[in-house]
């Protein structure tokens, strides 16, 4: 079987196939697809028809991730299942625990391990702020704090989270969340595409 995950996922994706020896081959797409989720939707669709020419079986390991339901279109017409929730951050943590952190502090700015390690590659770089720093505040000044979404917390990440927050110029709040709720959504995933 094949999955085609968000390359923001995708290791996560690949160490509990293989933790858990599930027989799936997991072909990335670029994580930087989310600064433009327009284009997440017709990429999934192209790498979906590729792999249909070798497997039997593809999955698709993306939440809606702000493609506002273009992709479950792809994926109803393909006839492929997707993982569930609005975005990774609803994978690693729950929906209800997300919407609480919301609650409490809409000005919330997320980090997962993958954001937090490449947060100036990803956010810095791609906003243009390593040329443009005093658009700092353009970007993030509604943002009250910074939570960092800890799925495999180590003192590398933690100084990546540190630093990302630092740049945002606001507080670092660490929530360790591991990646239970993504191994249960890729069981769910995986059983339902093998139906």
């Amino acid at each position: 079987m094949a999955v085609v995950a968000c390359g923001a996922i995708a290791r996560h994706v690949a160490d509990i196939a293989a933790r858990r020896e599930w027989p799936v081959d997991v072909h990335p797409l670029p994580p930087l697809l989310h600064n433009r989720p327009e284009r997440i939707a017709r990429a999934v669709s192209g790498e979906v028809v590729c792999l249909r020419r070798r497997y039997a079986r593809v999955a698709v390991a993306y939440a809606d991730c702000g493609t506002y339901g273009a992709l479950d279109d792809v994926c109803g017409r393909l006839g492929v299942h997707r993982l569930h929730g609005s975005d990774c951050y609803e994978l690693f943590a729950g929906a209800a625990r997300m919407r609480g952190l919301l609650e409490a502090e809409p000005g919330t700015y997320v980090l997962t391990d993958y954001l937090a390690a490449s947060f100036h590659r990803s956010v810095v770089v791609e906003l243009g702020l390593d040329r443009h720093p005093e658009l700092r505040d353009d970007y993030f000044g509604h943002y009250r704090r910074v939570v960092w979404l800890a799925q495999h917390p180590t003192a590398r990440l933690r100084g990546a989270a540190r630093q990302a927050a630092g740049v945002v110029g606001l507080p670092l709040e660490e929530i360790v969340v591991g990646d239970v709720l993504l191994e249960q959504a890729l069981a769910e995933l995986l059983a339902g595409s093998c139906a």
